[in-house]
C-alpha cells in the first residue's frame, strides 16, 4: 500500500507518495511547486531548497530521476542546475499559475552514475536502471529527428549488450508544435520499432506523446527513456484493457497502453498517456473535458486493474490540458476523486486534437 502525505514548508508544497518494498527499501515520488512568488529564479530556488531539506531529513533516500516543467524554456532552461542523477526539462507550464514545477523519484540507499554514453544506471530491485533525458536533434523535420534519436538509443543500449526491443520499458516524446510534428514523429518511430523488431505480433512499448519544447526552435522532438537490465522477458506483462480502449496500431501508432514489471521485491506499473478513447479508437465525448476526464480515469482504472493494482497503488500523476481554460473543470474532478496523490497539472496538448486531456501514471505495488 502506498502511503500520502502533503508537506509544506515556508516557499512550497509537496505532495509525496512512499512505497516500502518486501525488503524494506523506500521509493518515493514527489511533486513539488513553489508557494513564494516572485520570478523564475526565486522559484526554482526554493524547490531545490526544498528538495535538499526533505533528502537530509530522510537520511539515505536519493533522487535517481526527476523532471522540471518549465512555463519559458527560452529563458529558463539555462539556469536548470545539473543533479547527480537523470534530469529531464521541458517547456511544459504549470497551470497552478508558477513558472515552474518539479517530479522527483527518489529510492533508498541507490547510488546513481553516470556513464560516457550521457546514461545514468542505479542498482535496485535485483536489476539496473538506465535512465537518459533530453535525447534530440536540430536537423531536418520530425521524422528525421525521431529516426536519428531512436537509431542512437538503440545503439547504446546495443554496446551494452541490450536491444530497444528487450529492454526500454518506457519513453517520453515531447513534440514541438505537436499538431503539425507529431505524425513525423509516428512515422519516424514506427519505422524504427519495425527495425528492431518492435510489431504488433511482438510488442510495442509504454510512451506519452505530448506536446513539450527545449529551447532551440530547431529541435522538433525530445526523448526520455527508461530501460533496465536483468528483467526476464516472463517478468514483463503488456497492458491492454481491450473492454475500453483498442491496440494503438489500429490507428497507426506504436506504443503499449502500459506495462507492468515485476522485480524481486516489487512491482512496477508504466501507465503511457492515456485519454477518453474507447475499444474502436473513437474519441469518447468530443468537445466535453469534464465526461473526456471521467472516461479518461476509467480507462486507467481498467489499465490498473490488469496489472492486479488499483489507483492506491498509484505514486504519480501527471494530467495534460490542450486548453489552459479547462484547468478548473478537470482539477476539479481529479482531486475530488484523487485529493492525496502527487498530481501536476500542465499545458500541453495530446496528440490528438480532439482529446482535450490526458493522464499517465506509475504505480508500485507488492508481489502478488
Amino acid at each position: 500500500m502506498v502511503e500520502f502525505s502533503t508537506y509544506e514548508s515556508s516557499s512550497c508544497t509537496v505532495w509525496s507518495s512512499l512505497f516500502i518494498s518486501g525488503t524494506g527499501q523506500k521509493e518515493y515520488h514527489l511533486i513539488m511547486r513553489p508557494d513564494c512568488g516572485g520570478g523564475f529564479p526565486e522559484q526554482y530556488s526554493a524547490l531545490r531548497k526544498t528538495l535538499g531539506e526533505f533528502i537530509e531529513g530522510e537520511g539515505s533516500v536519493r533522487p535517481i530521476f526527476m523532471r522540471w516543467f518549465l512555463s519559458d524554456a527560452s529563458n529558463q532552461l539555462a539556469l536548470v542546475e545539473d543533479e547527480d542523477c537523470a534530469v529531464s526539462v521541458i517547456e511544459q507550464p504549470p497551470l497552478d499559475g508558477t513558472k515552474v514545477a518539479l517530479w522527483v523519484w527518489l529510492a533508498e540507499d541507490v547510488f546513481p552514475e553516470l556513464d560516457k554514453d550521457g546514461m545514468w544506471t542505479a542498482d535496485f530491485c535485483g536489476v539496473q536502471h538506465i535512465w537518459t533525458s533530453g535525447n534530440c536533434s536540430s536537423d531536418g523535420d520530425s521524422e528525421s529527428q525521431m529516426r536519428e534519436i531512436f537509431n542512437s538509443y538503440s545503439e547504446k543500449l546495443n554496446s551494452r549488450g541490450m536491444s530497444l526491443k528487450d529492454n526500454c520499458l518506457r519513453t517520453w516524446l515531447f513534440v514541438h508544435n505537436i499538431d503539425v510534428n507529431y505524425a513525423g514523429v509516428v512515422k519516424g518511430r514506427r519505422e524504427c520499432f519495425e527495425n528492431e523488431g518492435l510489431t504488433a505480433d511482438s510488442h510495442y512499448i509504454a510512451s506519452t506523446g505530448i506536446a513539450g519544447r527545449v529551447a532551440d526552435p530547431a529541435v522538433r522532438v525530445v526523448m526520455d527513456a527508461y530501460s533496465v537490465n536483468g528483467v526476464s522477458e516472463e517478468s514483463i506483462r503488456f497492458l491492454k484493457a481491450p473492454s475500453h480502449m483498442n491496440p494503438t496500431h489500429e490507428y497507426g501508432v506504436t506504443f503499449e497502453r502500459g506495462t507492468a514489471v515485476n522485480y524481486s521485491d516489487r512491482k512496477h506499473v508504466f501507465l503511457s498517456g492515456t485519454a477518453s478513447i474507447n475499444n474502436k479508437g473513437e474519441v469518447v465525448h468530443p468537445g466535453d473535458v469534464g465526461r473526456q476526464c471521467i472516461r479518461m480515469i476509467e480507462n486507467i482504472k481498467a489499465l490498473l486493474q490488469e496489472a492486479e493494482c488499483s489507483y492506491d497503488d498509484v505514486m504519480q500523476m501527471l494530467v495534460y490540458l490542450r486548453d489552459i481554460s479547462d484547468y478548473g473543470t478537470v482539477s476539479k474532478l481529479v482531486k475530488e476523486r484523487f485529493p492525496e496523490h502527487p498530481i501536476v497539472f500542465l499545458w500541453a496538448p495530446v496528440c490528438r486534437p480532439g482529446w482535450l486531456v490526458e493522464m499517465e501514471c506509475m504505480a508500485a505495488s507488492p508481489i502478488s
